[in-house]
């Protein structure tokens, strides 16, 4: 079922403002992403398919704050996210937004769950090649 963390997203109250301090505080690189409302964040070196180098490490990104994203959010690989939307719902989590393509699907899709104590919580599936 995967369950590696592997993705944060920050909520932007002003994107402009927040992705400013971002990049200025931690030297964070950015891709901004107009035609999703999204900004990639590359938090360390990362390898060409955009995965990190450093163990351990995880780069994200950052969104206009709106639901489901209200607060910080960490994300979870799963294999199969159908799958992993009954267990969750299984063992008394809610689904807040079910499987989605990500962009063209090309990517991937996600996906957000509310666990047992009410924690947004986010959801990656990757295309398999």
């Amino acid at each position: 079922m995967g369950g590696d963390v592997v993705h944060f997203e920050i909520p932007l109250d002003n994107v402009e403002r927040g992705r400013k301090f971002y990049q200025e505080a931690f030297g964070w690189h950015l891709d901004v992403m107009p035609q999703m409302d999204y900004t990639m964040v590359q938090t360390t070196a990362s390898d060409e398919n955009g995965r990190p180098k450093n163990p351990g490490s995880i780069n994200g990104g950052m969104c206009l704050r709106q639901d489901p994203v209200r607060a910080p959010v960490i994300t979870i690989m799963v294999d199969d996210m159908v799958a992993a939307e009954k267990k969750i719902e299984k063992h008394g989590g809610k689904i807040v937004r079910k499987k989605t393509p990500i962009g063209d699907g090309s990517i991937g899709f996600s996906g957000y769950f509310k666990d047992s104590e009410g924690n947004i919580v986010g959801l990656f599936e990757r295309i398999r090649k």
